[in-house]
């Protein structure tokens, strides 16, 4: 579902002249309005349920309804995000409230390698082998016709 902005939560990013949410939302979609310094999603249906935006805010003041195979219906779902885990707070239509952590990274943060670790296979970009070709397929050469 579409994220939405609480605005009892919502401080604007302590007046700043891009909110955090404006910062990462990959679709352009949050939007600071200047007369209230609150931060709205200008067009949910556009929204691409990325939750950047949801994970981002320093206030958690966005927040998603989630799907019926993560929470009933009628339910909201806010994420607090850590370096190694994030906790999403569901909280029901009852009033009753569940947290659920999950951890985010399986190595420490900063150590990831971005070619996995595998050697270059080629630094000519008009070859037809990928970048950590033949070794990542397991293969001892790549054949190309």
């Amino acid at each position: 579902m579409p994220s939405y902005v609480n605005p009892e939560k919502c401080d604007g990013c302590k007046a700043l002249d891009k909110t955090a949410c404006q910062y990462i939302c990959p679709n352009d979609l949050m939007v600071l309005n200047k007369d209230i310094m609150k931060a709205y999603n200008r067009d949910p249906s556009m929204c691409w349920e990325c939750y950047n935006c949801v994970k981002i805010c320093p206030t958690q003041a966005i927040e998603v309804r989630g799907y019926a195979d993560f929470c009933p219906m009628g339910a909201t779902c806010t994420p607090l995000r850590s370096t190694d885990s994030i906790m999403w707070t569901v909280k029901f239509r009852n009033g009753m409230m569940k947290r659920f952590k999950f951890p985010i990274r399986t190595t420490p943060e900063g150590s990831a390698v971005p070619d996995g670790g595998f050697e270059t296979g080629s630094d000519d970009l008009h070859d037809p082998v990928l970048f950590t070709e033949p070794a990542s397929t397991g293969m001892d050469a790549v054949y190309t016709k």
